[in-house]
């Protein structure tokens, strides 16, 4: 060995703990990074433990009726008792229902059809027909297997002493399930689209996250501040150039789905374009307010995670929504991304029209104008 090379200094204790105790007061100061590398897990254990559920219960479901009698009622009872069904309309018109299954606010349509006890008297197994939204086949699909059995027991009480052969051998009820939007429970109908809104929301976020932090760290934000502008200016011009790589993105995304997965886009191209480009523009309004709060380019990136991780969980993107207890449906109402799958799904699967995705155009619509305002109030004219 050469006698003339350096030596490697050995470890000394006063060396050591003087460089962890600067890693420590770095903590200290970066609050905000600190509180990521805990909130990230308990936020993760909070929705893996409470919100999510595969197995969805108190589906909201309309019944068409044609008449009441002590069957229906048993019927009806049943469904309830089940917990896989929550009777929220009670109606005798088809056209009402399908206003509603169109827009999303029942996942199930029972059809009861006239003279369902005359027929069921008789021995005649009238039809009994549920129609389920397979837009979402994870959603629905505990319930549509659990139905025969469900109308089986519902008239057990029913069916006895004259009646009773009525039970045996074969169902009383013919028990029909008619799956809608997705007959075939195809997962790529259901996933493929809604893949559109988080390739969106992270790659619209972390490209606008970084704007402002980056200038800081580059120097030029002294230049930009010198500048006659005033803040809308700043957002507008960070913000506009992105809209077109977002839509770039969608079209990608959308001809993938179309050509390459075989996804049916049987709604309007313009008011899935309509809604699109509200989302985008929703993005990247939560990018650039990220951006007037981070202090550099990490804790943007940072940020931008802790807000892409509960869009992903609570939107009903990977787990059925309407599984989710209701204070997680609280907040999954908030997140733009819960909305866009909803416009998504409503218009490539469902060929649903304004007037039945009104409220989630409104919901992103107000979402940018208040994260709009608060980024432009977030704003800062100084470097300090």
């Amino acid at each position: 060995m050469d006698a003339d090379a350096p030596r490697e200094p050995r470890l000394f204790p006063a060396r050591f703990l003087a460089i962890l105790t600067k890693e420590f007061i770095q903590l200290r100061r970066d609050r905000l990074t600190f509180a990521m590398l805990v909130g990230i897990p308990v936020m993760q254990l909070i929705l893996f433990g409470f919100a999510i559920n595969t197995d969805p219960k108190h589906m909201p479901t309309a019944v068409v009726i044609q008449e009441d009698s002590p069957f229906t009622r048993s019927l009806l009872t049943g469904l309830v008792n089940s917990d896989y069904f929550r009777i929220t309309a009670r109606m005798t018109s088809e056209q009402e229902a399908e206003a509603k299954f169109a827009s999303g606010e029942v996942t199930f349509i029972l059809n009861v059809p006239a003279h369902f006890s005359r027929d069921l008297v008789r021995g005649d197994r009238p039809r009994l027909l549920l129609e389920a939204d397979a837009s979402d086949p994870v959603a629905a699909g505990n319930a549509v297997g659990a139905f025969q059995e469900i109308v089986r027991r519902a008239l057990d009480h029913d069916l006895k002493g004259a009646l009773g052969d009525l039970a045996q051998p074969d169902p009383p009820v013919d028990a029909v399930v008619h799956r809608r939007y997705n007959p075939e429970g195809i997962t790529q109908f259901n996933i493929v689209p809604g893949l559109l809104g988080v390739v969106l929301t992270m790659s619209m976020i972390m490209m606008t996250a970084v704007s402002l932090t980056r200038e800081a760290e580059r120097g030029t934000m002294e230049n930009l501040l010198a500048m006659p502008v005033t803040p809308l200016d700043v957002m507008l011009g960070k913000i506009i150039p992105y809209i077109g790589i977002g839509v770039i993105q969608a079209l990608i995304v959308l001809a993938a789905s179309r050509f390459v997965f075989g996804v049916p886009i049987v709604g309007s191209l313009t008011l899935l374009s309509l809604g699109v480009t509200l989302f985008i523009a929703a993005m990247l309004a939560v990018g650039y307010t990220i951006s007037t709060i981070a202090k550099s380019q990490m804790q943007a990136m940072q940020m931008s995670f802790f807000f892409f991780l509960p869009s992903i969980f609570l939107s009903g993107f990977m787990f059925p929504f309407r599984g989710m207890p209701g204070w997680a449906q609280g907040l999954g109402e908030i997140l733009p991304l819960t909305h866009m799958l909803r416009l998504l799904r409503g218009i490539v699967l469902k060929g649903s029209g304004f007037g039945d995705l009104w409220f989630d155009f409104a919901a992103l619509s107000a979402f940018l104008i208040a994260v709009s305002i608060l980024a432009l109030a977030r704003f800062r004219r100084t470097l300090d």
